[in-house]
């Protein structure tokens, strides 16, 4: 039992280190525009039934089974928390926020595409919208999104030209009286979200796109002028450190008293 004892201790220290660095993630990101924290699910292992030794009170037409006991944790699968973060009013104009569901597509110069929610957008020098770091944003129909008509002069269209982006995407120019419709911003979205695999900067990628495959979001909206917030909760998240950190102190205090009654037994032992 003393064995045991240790293993368990030992394998509930790992999963709760595992929890901090998760702890530490969301935390580190919680400036990062369109963030979405992340949480991980545990698994009991090794678990094992327990039954009522003979000779117990236990009446004979009851069952002598007790319950299971687990024999310590491990990490299942990380998941992430795709709630609504908040909106904030930034005012330029290329910066676009998604309220409900759904993501940016984006391309990068090498063709591999992902999804955001992170909408501060740019145009680059050949008038397309791009993110920060010069990836192509897609409209609905996959094609990069160029903020200006082929027959326009591009310094007029710098200086004096608005840009509209309606709650659908559907970006629009207003040239003095006329309004000329231009490209939609594609929203996309996943039936399956905890299908999803985040490679870095809010980006993310489905595992199975054969069989989690994207879809057009219906129920959603784009603010112009605004950005999504990381939905990470400070406050939460240093509960929860500090949660983790008396749990693991506590698991810590029990391998010390197992390792001193191991160490008294194997003495026993020998002397005798």
């Amino acid at each position: 039992m003393i064995v045991r004892g240790l293993e368990t201790s030992a394998k509930g220290m790992l999963s709760l280190l595992e929890m901090n660095d998760n702890i530490a993630n969301n935390l580190s990101n919680v400036n990062t525009v369109g963030f979405k924290r992340g949480g991980l699910r545990f698994k009991d292992i090794l678990e094992s039934a327990v039954y009522s030794q003979q000779g117990s009170i236990l009446r004979n037409n009851q069952s002598n089974y007790l319950g299971d006991i687990s024999m310590g944790s491990q990490s299942l699968n990380y998941v992430h928390d795709f709630s609504q973060g908040a909106l904030e009013k930034t005012g330029n104009k290329f910066d676009v926020a998604i309220e409900g569901d759904g993501f940016f597509k984006i391309r990068d110069i090498d063709g591999k595409e992902s999804y955001t929610r992170n909408g501060s957008f740019v145009v680059n020098s050949d008038d397309y919208l791009v993110t920060k770091q010069g990836e192509y944003v897609l409209d609905v129909n996959n094609r990069r999104i160029r903020m200006i008509p082929e027959d326009f002069d591009p310094e007029l269209f710098r200086d004096k030209m608005e840009i509209i982006i309606g709650e659908q995407g559907n970006i629009e120019m207003n040239s003095y009286d006329q309004k000329i419709p231009m490209q939609t911003i594609g929203v996309f979205d996943f039936s399956d979200k905890e299908d999803l695999f985040e490679i870095g900067d809010a980006r993310f990628i489905p595992r199975d796109i054969q069989n989690n495959p994207e879809l057009k979001s219906e129920k959603y909206s784009v603010q112009q002028g605004m950005l999504e917030l990381s939905n990470t909760n400070v406050i939460r998240e240093m509960i929860n450190s500090i949660s983790t950190t008396r749990n693991y102190e506590s698991l810590t205090k029990v391998v010390t008293t197992n390792n001193e009654l191991l160490q008294t037994a194997v003495s026993v032992g020998r002397l005798r």
